[in-house]
């Protein structure tokens, strides 16, 4: 069985631009890694091969002509970019990989990602019927969050594929589109479950002594709670209490209202960037915050700086307003950290088992959940083990071995 992946964010760093990419290339990887021939068709670096092999997963770079013209990343020059995967991906992909296959007696899965792979899932439906090969394919559609729902074709697309998505929160808001998606969740790669390197671990912990240390990684938008959570730092200042904000934001202008709000409240704010990556440079953006309130990340952070600061951190605040599903506090629970969600997208969390669950914007609701747990070390440790024991649940074997492939079984006993 051939697996096909369709998407914008992929695997190069000129793809990445936020939590897509990280399941994009956790999906792809899992499934090679189980045997399953793979093929990722997405928007690659201009100056990488068009088409590199790593084991049985195949990347196929797309879109590098256009890409060459708009160095800024995955999403610049996005509308020619999506217009052009549409049109010219789907012929090539069934004439060069899938007809051979499919000819053969094989059968391929279909997964598109996100609103820019719309268009490309009805051109191809239309190519397999025309073929008369659409029987011998799956073709599954995945939602994970409602940006461009108003581009969609949704009675189209509901014909032409399955439709999916990664929570309960986001298939009841999908039914006002009139489809009722099937909740697949998004997993984690090995790699999160690696043990935090102890010797950072140390240095973090002696470096931010006496302080009470929160972390946020989220984008600047207002239902990432970002002015909540300076209202936090206020609040457990206004107790007595020496908090200290690790943050890393995004380009986003709500960035500048942030700070903005962060200066009224007179909260010291550090910037901080590094060309340097891993545990090193998150411990030398440190430096000096004993006279901040906040550090303010401006580089990027690599997995095995974020099991540090997800795991060492007396909190990472993951909660929003709206959360499609939050892979950081399913991240921060693989880390063995305290993970602190929202009540929306987070089929993961239980409150008071496996992580705090905040329900209002209210900063006294953390605050209070939060002193409680500090004073029972006992059930603080709990809630870290039982969230890294959920977060193995979502490992992406367990989901693919789990939750995908008994629905691909039944999606082959049904007509397409």
């Amino acid at each position: 069985m051939q697996f096909h992946v369709l998407s914008f964010e992929g695997p190069d760093g000129y793809s990445r631009a936020g939590g897509i990419a990280s399941r994009i290339d956790g999906l792809t990887r899992a499934l090679a890694g189980l045997g399953f021939e793979t093929h990722l068709w997405f928007v690659g670096d201009p100056d990488r091969e068009g088409h590199e092999q790593l084991g049985s997963l195949h990347l196929h770079r797309w879109c590098q002509w256009i890409s060459r013209h708009h160095p800024g990343g995955v999403y610049d020059g996005e509308e020619g970019k999506r217009s052009d995967f549409a049109r010219s991906l789907p012929p090539f992909l069934l004439r060069e990989v899938l007809s051979p296959h499919l000819a053969s007696g094989g059968h391929a899965v279909i997964l598109a990602e996100e609103w820019h792979t719309a268009d490309a899932v009805l051109h191809l439906d239309w190519l397999l019927r025309r073929s008369g090969l659409r029987e011998r394919a799956s073709v599954l559609w995945n939602a994970n969050n409602d940006f461009g729902f108003d581009r969609i074709d949704w009675p189209r697309l509901d014909r032409s594929s399955v439709i999916t998505t990664v929570s309960r929160f986001m298939k009841h808001g999908m039914w006002r589109h009139g489809v009722d998606p099937i909740v697949i969740p998004n997993g984690l790669s090995p790699d999160a479950f690696e043990a935090p390197e102890p010797a950072a671990m140390r240095a973090f912990e002696r470096r931010l002594r006496g302080r009470t240390v929160l972390a946020k990684m989220a984008r600047f938008d207002p239902d990432k709670r970002w002015l909540g959570t300076l209202e936090i730092v206020d609040a457990l200042r206004a107790r007595g209490e020496k908090p200290l904000l690790i943050a890393r934001g995004g380009a986003e202008a709500h960035g500048h209202e942030v700070l903005a709000a962060a200066a009224a409240r007179r909260l010291r704010v550090g910037e901080r960037s590094s060309l340097e990556t891993g545990p090193r440079a998150l411990l030398a953006a440190l430096e000096g915050a004993e006279d901040v309130d906040v550090v303010d990340l401006r580089s990027p952070i690599d997995p095995e700086a974020r099991r540090v600061l997800f795991s060492a951190a007396d909190a990472v605040l993951a909660n929003s307003g709206r959360e499609p599903f939050g892979l950081v506090g399913l991240e921060t629970m693989a880390a063995g950290g305290v993970a602190v969600t929202g009540c929306s997208g987070e089929d993961y969390a239980v409150a008071g088992r496996n992580a705090l669950v905040l329900q209002t914007s209210d900063p006294l609701e953390f605050v209070g959940l939060f002193e409680r747990l500090r004073s029972r070390p006992h059930e603080a440790a709990g809630l870290r083990r039982a969230g890294r024991a959920t977060a193995r649940s979502y490992a992406w074997t367990e989901v693919i071995e789990r939750q995908v492939m008994p629905r691909l079984e039944l999606l082959r006993s049904q007509p397409a």
